[in-house]
């Protein structure tokens, strides 16, 4: 074991990215600072939405010249979007945005192929209308897939950019439709079935293998030493955020929210069963060969999008307003696909309240609320699902990323599972992937359990103890027909 290493721990979300240099072990124990932060999101080209990732790759070389000298480099980003390439590696377009509509009815033409039993039962995947494999069906004839003699995930597409070398990190394989469910390979006959040419694949590689170092154009842009190894970390950014949690039992569910929530507990296997499948949970692999059994609902994009429908007004006077809020409670679906796209959220939720027979919010704040308890109630029913299909009991949950900055969604979401709730990190994915790369460096020892003790020693948390009347939960649940 070293006496500590940095680490450029580079993370990018569906709205943001950043590169954060991570001190971890020795006599810093755990230190983040943030260096470059950068917008991230869609840009709409014709009629269809792609990623800027070439916008992404330059910044993460600004973000790599600031950082300063490191040990390695670890990058995480969001799940099934992906770059095609050519026979010369080269990029053949800019990947497609996984809320565009080209894959609208293409899981039930899928579904003709192999049914959704049968598909669960191979790949362990709730039905997303966006997952990569529905991505790839739908993009079927286009010049661009038959040109294309490879396929790399986002991580891994800025990783072949940094190192020339491909790969696929298993964590964010899992996510497309097409690794096997118990993480073992990519399923070669199911590609085929549904019109993929598995030659596309990438050979898999796992949390915690060194990629190998940056080119010599890397080095010269950014300054680094050319000795600088990538290191693959739970590249899916869940998968980074669940290291990142900081839990002292198995006990525990995890709310990663962002943009997206993603619920659930950490489990040893998958759970295939039908019934787990009728409730539209995931098992996607995490770090050393756990499994992410969780629900992904729709997260604070609810949120974002109705402050960018305001002209973006400060939050904080809006979540006060809200957690004081004596107008009639509403819910939504926060997981209804109506949600799903850009556009005039405000709009679009007093719509879905109404069409449920509630009184509609007729404030911001009122929106705030519901939106919140909509979330909370999601929470709810995706931590009480995880365990009673899993079989894992949970006595706390862990509320980490973005959201734990929500203090009013940790307290609503500790009231309605009526379970404390415990907040932070913040930077739980950042941490997670900072872990993982300082744990190949030798900078701290252990498996998962460890990672957890260090972390509990040196993150901060605040804790919410659940309250209110449970009841309340009961009566807004049965408003969505549950």
């Amino acid at each position: 074991m070293t006496s500590g290493v940095t680490v450029a721990a580079v993370d990018l979300g569906a709205s943001s990215g950043r590169v954060v240099r991570a001190r971890v072990g020795g006599a810093a124990g755990l230190e983040l600072t943030e260096v470059h932060r950068f917008a991230n999101g869609p840009v709409r080209v014709r009629d269809t939405l792609h990623w800027d990732v070439v916008g992404l790759h330059r910044e993460i070389l600004a973000g790599l010249g600031a950082v300063g000298p490191v040990d390695g480099i670890g990058i995480d980003t969001w799940g099934v979007d992906y770059g095609l390439l050519d026979a010369d590696g080269a990029l053949l377009g800019t990947p497609v945005h996984h809320r565009d509509e080209r894959t609208a009815g293409v899981a039930a033409r899928v579904h003709e192929v192999v049914p959704a039993a049968e598909l669960y039962a191979r790949t362990g995947l709730q039905e997303l209308p966006f997952t990569t494999i529905y991505q790839l069906v739908a993009a079927a004839g286009s010049a661009q897939l038959g040109a294309a003699r490879s396929l790399l995930l986002v991580p891994d597409l800025l990783t072949w950019w940094l190192t020339g070398t491909r790969g696929a990190e298993r964590t964010n394989a899992s996510t497309t439709g097409l690794l096997a469910a118990d993480g073992s390979g990519w399923d070669t006959d199911l590609a085929r079935r549904v019109g993929i040419d598995p030659g596309l694949l990438a050979p898999l590689r796992d949390p915690g293998s060194v990629v190998g170092p940056v080119t010599p154009s890397v080095a010269l842009e950014t300054g680094l030493d050319p000795a600088t190894p990538v290191l693959a970390v739970g590249s899916h950014d869940t998968a980074s955020a669940v290291a990142g949690v900081p839990a002292t039992t198995d006990r525990f569910a995890y709310v990663s929210c962002g943009t997206w929530s993603l619920v659930g507990v950490e489990l040893e296997a998958p759970v295939l069963s039908e019934a787990s499948r009728a409730a539209n949970f995931s098992n996607e692999r995490g770090v050393d060969g756990t499994v992410r059994y969780l629900r992904n609902v729709t997260g604070l994009w609810l949120l974002q999008e109705c402050l960018r429908a305001w002209g973006s007004p400060e939050l904080d006077p809006l979540l006060a307003g809200a957690a004081t809020h004596d107008g009639p409670p509403a819910v939504v679906d926060a997981a209804d696909e109506v949600f799903l796209a850009p556009g005039d959220m405000p709009a679009r939720i007093v719509g879905a309240v109404r069409a449920l027979g509630q009184p509609a919010p007729e404030t911001r704040e009122g929106i705030v609320r519901c939106v919140l308890d909509s979330l909370a109630l999601a929470h709810r029913r995706a931590v009480r699902e995880a365990a009673a299909l899993s079989g894992r009991s949970v006595d706390v949950v862990h509320v980490v990323g973005g959201g734990a900055r929500n203090l009013l969604l940790c307290r609503l979401t500790a009231d309605a599972c009526d379970l404390p709730v415990v907040a932070g990190p913040v930077e739980a994915t950042a941490t997670g992937n900072a872990l993982v790369a300082a744990r190949a460096l030798g900078a701290v020892p252990g498996g998962l359990r460890d990672l957890r003790s260090f972390l509990v020693r040196h993150v901060a948390t605040e804790t919410f103890a659940p309250g209110g009347d449970p009841g309340r939960w009961d009566d807004l649940e049965a408003r969505l027909g549950r």
